[in-house]
């Protein structure tokens, strides 16, 4: 059993997670959790329940409120902590593996021993930082511990963020940094050092008019609201972006120069996992993401995290041709939905291996659907919620290149092999095989029986399954509850509380499609005086044109679906463009020609072989029906259909 502190204080036994309802005995274990192995003093203990206003009573009640802990404590299973009375106060023990604040703590002190590597110590921190749930303690509702306690793990998560900001940037991984700061920044407006690093990751990428606008950004809000001038480092910052010096790895502000931070002092020192994804998700309420639009490299909603742009859920964007083969999993911001499968994936995952396997074939899971779905966001995530289950690791693997080919088997194995060593054999590893091409890339990977394995693909992979076993999922757009509880965790329940009908009617002209959703709340939060009812309009005037961000084109629900065209064989692009736009008899519906028959019998459409049929459903462009056998997605439909328009009048002009 595992105490989860970083969040919402819940008990986590596995992948079964129970978040605890509000009560003083909840408060109670907050705050013994939060100076777990000290003892702490019954007069603080009855401040943080109480209040400053005690009643009389306070002590007696607080020996009742302790025996109301022990009994939750049985009832859900909890052995091995207790609650020991000592002199003066109470006490409970914990360590890193069963309470989640000291194995970030002990993350961070590894990170800091390992400064000399800077690969190794981003890779920790990473690590440390996917600790972190959510809102701080959202579930205990005590004045004293939200206003004494909670500022001070705030600012270690924050550190850490800092820290991880600047090791990206000293490594020359700007693109990835900005997926962080473009979050860290809006909810932290008055942190000048996250301005920095944004205004210096924009420069270094090539955005130096951004950069400026930034700057000048910030410095309006200093003056405004603080009356104050920005810091020296940052006016020296706009001075060398003016003359146009080199920032470089050598010796930019992130990368120790100028205001770099030199490293992270231990228990104070850090603050969010899911990023400045933690505070939002993405800072603690968002998490960015590196590869895959996932609320992060963007502003928060909009991707999924980790280290190359990849993510809106899943959602595949060109990756930095630097960007890593294999690393660690990057941790997901406010992941919402999907929790049929995820407790389907977790538990086969953990489950014991079947009596007649003989050790020999590694657990094979696959995630497929169409592109932006949220395959990435869903594995990733299931291997966060297993990670007690994979001692020897889990990682992350690319299994296509920046412009979308798909990297030989040879090499990734050999990425693979390096990046699990030798020295933990018989422990178990987790790998997730990114957006995988066909069954070829992933079959020389399954040789080891300490290996599971997830593997994402738009393809069906219906090979793959039969020769080597394993489950299958196939995501589906989201229901009307999860897209909303999606709008509720990016864009915060109070905005979209006080609209619920246009926060629906939003998630309805996205087709509750998650890339759409994670692009439209990425927008939304980074225009926080718009109403959502005026959104609405906003965005149905053309959704196509308003679902991308316009600071970084390529994440578009238009780019990612013209990326999947791409990669399909010139014939099949061809013919997917021609039912696309065509009735919806070409997929077998009972359209107005009265089915696919009729539409045969007057020749104004032949039909469409079953087999190509079966290849676009196999590359997840196709859905299952009704009202045929087959359906294309609205979205996808309506970008089709415009694709055909505006390539009807080159022709024209030509």
């Amino acid at each position: 059993m595992r105490f989860q502190l970083l969040g919402p204080l819940a008990l986590a036994d596995g992948p079964d997670v129970v978040v605890l309802q509000p009560s003083k005995p909840v408060i109670l274990l907050a705050a013994l959790l939060l100076h777990a192995n000290s003892t702490v003093s019954a007069e603080y203990l009855q401040r943080a329940v109480w209040g400053e206003d005690q009643p009389a009573t306070a002590r007696a009640a607080l020996q009742t409120c302790v025996l109301r802990l022990r009994r939750l404590f049985t009832k859900h299973g909890v052995t091995g902590t207790s609650i020991e009375a000592v002199p003066g106060g109470y006490r409970i023990t914990a360590g890193p593996p069963t309470l989640d604040l000291l194995g970030f703590r002990d993350q961070v002190r590894r990170a800091t021993a390992l400064a000399g590597d800077p690969e190794a110590e981003l890779y920790t921190l990473k690590d440390a930082l996917s600790l972190w749930q959510g809102s701080l303690l959202a579930n205990v509702r005590s004045d004293v511990l939200h206003r004494d306690e909670v500022p001070r793990l705030s600012e270690e998560r924050l550190r850490a963020v800092e820290r991880v900001c600047d090791l990206l940037l000293g490594l020359g991984r700007c693109g990835e940094a900005l997926v962080d700061l473009w979050t860290a920044t809006r909810v932290y407006p008055g942190h000048e050092r996250f301005h920095e690093q944004l205004i210096e990751a924009l420069y270094r990428t090539g955005r130096q008019s951004q950069a400026l606008a930034e700057y000048r950004r910030v410095k309006g809000f200093l003056l405004d609201e603080l009356g104050v001038d920005p810091s020296p480092s940052l006016r020296q910052l706009e001075l060398s972006i003016l003359r146009g010096e080199d920032l470089g790895a050598g010796g930019g502000i992130g990368a120790g120069g100028i205001r770099g931070a030199a490293g992270i002092q231990g228990a104070a020192g850090i603050r969010g996992a899911a990023g400045v994804r933690g505070a939002a998700g993405a800072v603690g309420a968002v998490e960015p993401a590196s590869a895959t639009l996932d609320p992060g490299s963007m502003p928060p909603a909009a991707l999924d995290p980790g280290s190359t742009p990849q993510g809106v859920q899943g959602v595949v964007v060109p990756l930095p041709a630097s960007a890593p083969v294999v690393g660690p999993v990057p941790s997901v911001p406010h992941f919402t939905g999907r929790e049929a499968e995820a407790a389907a994936m977790a538990a086969r995952l953990t489950a014991p291996p079947p009596p007649d396997a003989g050790g020999q074939r590694p657990l094979t899971v696959l995630v497929s659907g169409a592109p932006g779905i949220g395959k990435s966001a869903l594995a990733q995530h299931v291997a966060h919620l297993v990670r007690d289950s994979f001692p020897a690791g889990r990682l992350l693997v690319r299994m296509t290149r920046a412009d979308g080919h798909p990297r030989t088997a040879d090499e990734v194995a050999a990425e693979v092999a390096a990046a699990l060593g030798s020295g933990r054999a018989g422990e178990r590893a987790l790998l997730v095989l990114d957006d995988v091409v066909d069954a070829d890339q992933v079959r020389p990977l399954l040789t080891s029986p300490d290996l599971a394995v997830v593997v994402t693909s738009r393809m069906g992979l219906g090979g793959l399954i039969a020769t080597h076993g394993g489950w299958v999922h196939r995501l589906t757009a989201f229901t009307e509850a999860e897209s909303y509880a999606l709008l509720l965790a990016a864009l915060g329940t109070e905005r979209v509380e006080a609209e619920p009908r246009a926060a629906r009617h939003l998630a309805s002209l996205c087709g509750h499609f998650p890339a759409a959703l994670r692009i439209l709340t990425a927008r939304l939060l980074t225009r926080p005086g718009l109403r959502l009812g005026d959104a609405v309009e906003w965005l149905g005037d053309d959704p196509l044109a308003r679902l991308t961000l316009t600071d970084s084109p390529d994440h578009s629900v238009s780019g990612l679906f013209d990326r999947a065209l791409g990669r399909l064989d010139p014939r099949l692009s061809e013919a997917f463009l021609r039912i696309g736009s065509g009735p919806p008899e070409l997929l077998g519906g009972t359209g107005s020609t009265g089915g696919p028959e009729g539409a045969v019998r007057k020749g104004s459409h032949p039909p469409v072989p079953e087999d190509v049929l079966e290849q676009l459903a196999d590359a997840g462009l196709l859905e299952d029906g009704p009202p045929g056998p087959y359906r294309i997605h609205d979205l996808l439909r309506a970008h089709l259909r415009r694709t055909v328009r505006i390539r009807n009048r080159r022709t024209e002009k030509v």
